[in-house]
């Protein structure tokens, strides 16, 4: 039986690219070219043949004139290990500011603490234990901590050089039982994800990934990917995980990392939000105060209902981080939910409109999470203009384009493609609620510009002809905003006119929060039980 491809970039990268090539640095120019490291044991390293890891793979997804790759995975390491041994300290000393580090150990972490062939095995946890051994395979003294020690101090250790630590959960062993695959060896998976958690680290769930990968392949299928035992994969397995490595990696919508990718990279679409996830920060419910938390697109509990959020910049600027004083309402909208009761996934990503975020690929794996009785909140028209952006109106006209790379495209209607999204969520028995786009801080005769036509119109009309949920957000915050006047506003606003501060982001979403309790039908009955108490004057934060 043949293991049927991941994706057409499968066949292509390993028909075509042939060997791989490490990235090497350019030695005629004065700055280094930024680099990915990659830390880990036999299941990411070059390996032999019949055992190779996936960091065999990465360099053939960059491109080498704009980002070295550099694979110290090293077979037989545990955490432990990779520390007292210097393969940490000698990879560290090379780092840059925003270099990329990837971390995925745990597979020889529970092995023998002290035994005279391996003495590889870290204490259980991330605590901070500690036991004094005399080590019987070196003959020195040493104290031997937790795995979340040894993880931690690489973590604090990249970032001293301003670095970026990426966490990553372990390979998926070929170990099966009643037609599921072991999902971690160990709880080294579910620790790596509390730390990231916890150390607030951007986070990718390889281990889910390639567990539902295999899974949808058969245990026959996945066989053949381990020629030599149940832990390594031989090269196109090896590849396989590359692939999904990849996946999580774009996932993190970092939209730097995207200029390094090499035409094999760029063929990867991203890996569902519910794989990865990346550090944001939030205030509390008190205004004043703030915490830091993990403002993750996924949801963070399998069995509740789900809120999610579809957007652009104004829902979720960049990652959702505040990056230059910015943040879209879909960011404190949460705050003002019982998170015991509802999901709250925020989805949305800047420079998309309605057409983007399907052409891009982001709309796919939302749909494809959908649950009967969740809801979707959709808000677009900012980025709907133009070359970019959809056809005006809510008809049936369309469009040939031709895009930067020769492809051709029919290109619809903003109405259209709010139709498509409206079609496919209900097909899942979920609902849809559209929102209009929120106002830019422009005024006339000291009043928020309004207009009768344009994007909040047409999202307004497309709610009523398919009888959908319509919050007209425009309007409920242009009402606040005359309320306040150019000044105060003008402070609600972290660029000139179109994306706001946390602040200006919290009373959007109390705007969203309140319309959402007034509507009807299914939005009703899983919002009301859910919502925290809120003000009607969304200028006074109450609830959020």
């Amino acid at each position: 039986m043949k293991v049927q491809r991941l994706q057409p970039v499968l066949l292509i990268a390993l028909l075509s690219i042939g060997n791989v090539v490490h990235a090497q640095p350019d030695a005629t120019n004065a700055e280094p070219l930024p680099a990915i490291y990659i830390a880990g044991d036999s299941t990411a390293a070059d390996g032999a043949e019949g055992a190779r890891g996936w960091g065999r793979h990465l360099a053939r997804f960059f491109d080498p004139a704009t980002v070295r790759v550099e694979n110290r995975a090293r077979g037989g390491r545990s955490s432990r290990t990779f520390v007292t041994e210097g393969l940490w300290d000698d990879l560290a000393s090379g780092l840059h500011a925003n270099d990329i580090v990837l971390i995925q150990f745990g597979h020889n972490d529970g092995g023998a603490i002290n035994d005279p062939e391996r003495a590889r095995g870290s204490l259980p946890g991330l605590g901070d234990e500690t036991v004094a051994i005399d080590n019987l395979k070196t003959g020195q003294p040493e104290t031997v901590h937790s795995f979340g020690w040894y993880m931690r101090k690489m973590i604090r250790e990249t970032q001293e050089r301003g670095a970026i630590p990426v966490l990553v959960s372990l390979t998926v062993r070929n170990i099966w039982n009643d037609g599921r695959v072991e999902r971690g060896s160990g709880r080294y998976s579910e620790w790596t994800r509390e730390l990231a958690l916890s150390e607030q680290l951007a986070f990718i769930d390889l281990t889910r990934l390639v567990a539902d990968d295999y899974e949808r392949l058969g245990e026959a299928a996945v066989a053949e990917l381990f020629p030599r035992d149940h832990t390594h994969t031989s090269d196109e397995g090896a590849l396989r995980n590359a692939t999904l490595l990849m996946q999580g990696l774009l996932g993190l919508r970092e939209e730097r990392w995207r200029s390094w990718l090499s035409t094999a990279g760029r063929s990867i679409a991203h890996a569902s939000p519910a794989y990865v996830s990346m550090p944001t920060v939030r205030r509390g419910t008190d205004a004043a105060s703030e915490q830091r938390f993990l403002n993750t697109p996924q949801k963070l509990v399998e069995d509740l209902p789900t809120l999610w959020l579809i957007g652009d910049s104004t829902v979720r600027t960049g990652r959702g981080r505040g990056e230059n004083g910015q943040f879209g309402w879909g960011d404190p909208l949460q705050i003002g939910f019982d998170l015991n009761r509802i999901n709250v996934v925020n989805c949305a990503l800047g420079g998309t409109g309605a057409r983007t975020f399907r052409t891009g690929g982001y709309w796919q794996p939302v749909l494809e999470q959908l649950e009967p009785n969740d809801v979707v909140l959709i808000q677009f028209g900012h980025n709907d203009n133009g070359e970019r952006g959809a056809l005006p109106g809510t008809g049936p006209e369309t469009e040939s384009r031709t895009l930067a790379d020769g492809a051709t495209e029919i290109v619809e209607t903003f109405g259209s493609y709010l139709r498509h999204f409206a079609a496919e969520i209900r097909a899942r028995n979920a609902t849809p609620v559209i929102l209009s786009l929120i106002p830019r801080n422009i005024w006339k005769d000291g009043r928020i510009v309004r207009s009768n036509d344009g994007h909040q119109a047409w999202a307004r009309q497309i709610a009523e002809q398919e009888g959908i949920a319509f919050i007209d957000l425009y309007e409920c915050i242009a009402a606040r905003y005359d309320k306040m006047g150019p000044d105060a506003v003008d402070a609600m606003f972290a660029d000139e006119r179109v994306h706001t501060t946390y602040d200006g982001a919290r009373l959007n979403a109390e705007c969203v929060s309140m319309n959402l309790t007034r509507l009807s039908g299914p939005v009703a009955q899983l919002i009301s039980s859910a919502t925290r108490p809120h003000s009607d004057d969304a200028t006074a934060g109450a609830g959020l």
